[in-house]
């Protein structure tokens, strides 16, 4: 499918809505490889990109099935394909791609070291930044794996906060006293606990690449403390976010960690500050958390560069970020335009300032061989926590799948 408005104005509030027709021209500038198309807001969006540079843009719609869409990326930038100048990619495709000299690398064109403070640097050293140094994607937004707790519950044990480990397992503990309820809830289907082991590896001061790191090993020997100790189920092995983010808001966790900004939630009438709310990551051996988004990248083997630098210097401007919030409702992956644009009563806008100023801010460990490595990691977890492994049987096997998959 192919999406083309041409046309529309921006207004000076960049808020999305309003559209002015004009006539359809054929001849395009660059062509966007895009996520966003079924976005009802993705017209204004679109339009907005035109008018601020001037160019016409034509735009071809991902497929939204999350295999077939690798697939049809990594053949358009394998193969040398030109029809696609710019296309947005996730962190999978971006540890996968950024040393493949596929992408064009932007350092002295669109991410210069003038804008670079307004961006959570550890996500793009991790996530978007070759081996040789170049960055070779503009985030398009800023997401973080919070922590989210259940307040009725932290009220019912008497816990005032939970800032240190030892207040984290406090509260595990007294959580999980009521018959049919954990203090922990997790995602540990083999794909999704990837996320959470390297959550508890961070905050206990490891390195998830080095697992002879004492740190790696107290975050493991944790998590099976949570499963030895009741204050988590075995039952969650199979549980995605969808079946975790469900028994959360029947009350049958007290803490979760978990994308986004709770809008499901707030869909289910169980988001706010006496109910479900973020929670600052507690601080164990350091304060750490993760960040995601989806990048605009520029394929290098484009015929358009000059119009490509256009269109992503505005992607990572002020009101390129802004246009991006407006539309498609993602928080801006710049902190000043966050400041500038997120109204004071957005119930996540603290918290993520609070994020961003006083956490280590990281994306997460990826290796070019992204899902097999996610996957090798939850199978050899799984057997860990259920006992089939030791920890010196995980450690050594997990540093195996790390070589295995550079």
């Amino acid at each position: 499918m192919k999406k083309k408005m041409i046309g529309a104005v921006l207004m000076a509030s960049v808020v999305c809505g309003t559209l002015i027709p004009a006539q359809a021209s054929e001849e395009y500038d660059l062509t966007v490889y895009s996520i966003e198309t079924t976005d009802p807001d993705f017209d204004t969006w679109l339009a907005a990109a035109e008018e601020a540079t001037g160019l016409n843009i034509n735009v071809i719609a991902a497929p939204t099935d999350t295999d077939t869409r690798q697939q049809k990326i990594t053949t358009i930038l394998s193969t040398g394909d030109t029809s696609v100048d710019v296309i947005q990619i996730n962190d999978e495709m971006s540890t996968a791609f950024k040393n493949t000299g596929w992408l064009e690398g932007l350092n002295d064109t669109v991410m210069t070291e003038d804008i670079l403070d307004n961006f959570a640097v550890g996500y793009i050293e991790d996530m978007i930044t070759s081996a040789d140094g170049q960055i070779v994607g503009v985030p398009g937004y800023c997401g973080y794996l919070s922590m989210w707790v259940n307040q009725e519950i932290m009220d019912e044990v008497g816990i005032e906060s939970i800032d240190t480990l030892d207040d984290f397992k406090a509260f595990l503990a007294a959580a999980s006293e009521k018959e049919g309820r954990y203090g922990y809830g997790g995602s540990w289907e083999k794909t999704y606990v990837f996320n959470e082991i390297a959550q508890f590896v961070n905050m206990f001061g490891g390195d998830y690449y080095d697992w002879s790191n004492e740190g790696n090993r107290k975050a493991l020997e944790f998590m099976k403390e949570m499963v030895d100790n009741g204050w988590t189920s075995l039952d969650q092995l199979a549980d995605k976010y969808e079946q975790m983010n469900q028994k959360f808001i029947d009350g049958d966790y007290g803490v979760v960690f978990y994308w986004g900004t709770g809008s499901e939630y707030a869909d289910a009438g169980m988001k706010g500050d006496d109910k479900i709310h973020m929670y600052k990551v507690p601080t164990f051996e350091k304060g750490s958390i993760f960040t995601d988004s989806w990048s605009y990248v520029l394929n290098s083997a484009s015929e358009n560069k000059e119009a490509a630098y256009t269109f992503l210097k505005w992607i990572a401007s002020e009101d390129g970020e802004a246009a991006i919030y407006n539309c498609f409702d993602r928080y801006p992956a710049r902190s000043d335009v966050a400041e500038k644009v997120v109204p004071e009563d957005n119930d996540v806008k603290a918290m993520y300032a609070t994020y961003a100023e006083e956490l280590e801010v990281h994306g997460r460990p990826m290796l070019p061989q992204t899902m097999e490595f996610i996957s090798e990691m939850g199978t050899l977890f799984q057997q860990y926590v259920q006992g089939d492994i030791s920890l010196d049987d995980f450690c050594a096997q997990a540093q195996e799948a790390v070589e295995a998959n550079q």
